[in-house]
């Protein structure tokens, strides 16, 4: 995809998707972390539906040190990989009280530190709470990135090196959710809507007149 197609990708995809940010539901940067930790292999909707009564209790790291392994498992029960995660809650929680003063940090090597942690979830924390242009790929982005050329890569840190070197700055900040919007919605995994698809022309899909 050339500098024109790109620029006019995400020209399009910004007219189409307003305001767009995390459909997590949280209550402060701590909530944020536990969620995107929770949403590995998960839907943000099943994320909510768990979280939304939690957080009404819950929200500091020191609240689940005091809960502790078991009960973080019964309270999140009904996500996939629920006895890796409430482990991976539990040891962070402890880490941020003992490392960070209980607050989350704001630098991608203190956060991918971090039990349950990787690249996508410190991105995303650093893009959504701290307002810093980070890309976070996920399955969506990951996808969508491959499919239309935008930014071809065999693994996600590919993929994420490639966006940075090709999206243009203006665009930066919200490019990840652009993306993973476009994913979730339009550029489908098995059957993309093509034949709706706000950057139909600017897009490289090789069997895109398939699904028109």
């Amino acid at each position: 995809m050339n500098s024109k197609q790109i620029n006019n990708f995400f020209k399009n995809l910004k007219k189409k998707i307003k305001n767009p940010k995390t459909a997590l539901k949280y209550k402060n940067k701590f909530t944020l972390l536990v969620s995107v930790v929770l949403s590995a292999q998960c839907t943000d909707k099943n994320v909510n539906n768990v979280t939304k009564e939690i957080y009404k209790k819950y929200f500091t790291p020191q609240h689940f040190l005091n809960l502790g392994k078991k009960r973080i498992q019964k309270l999140i029960k009904k996500i996939g990989l629920f006895r890796n995660k409430s482990k991976s809650i539990y040891n962070l929680s402890k880490e941020l009280i003992e490392k960070h003063r209980s607050k989350v940090p704001g630098k991608f090597d203190d956060l991918i530190k971090l039990p349950g942690v990787g690249r996508k979830t410190a991105n995303v924390i650093l893009n959504e709470v701290f307002n810093i242009p980070t890309i976070a790929v996920d399955t969506h982005i990951f996808r969508v990135s491959n499919r239309t050329k935008l930014a071809p890569g065999k693994t996600p840190n590919l993929v994420e090196q490639e966006l940075y070197n090709v999206v243009p700055k203006k665009y930066l900040k919200k490019a990840h959710h652009y993306l993973l919007l476009h994913g979730r919605h339009t550029c489908k995994a098995r059957n993309p809507l093509c034949g709706k698809c706000v950057v139909y022309k600017n897009c490289n899909f090789k069997d895109k007149l398939k699904y028109v």
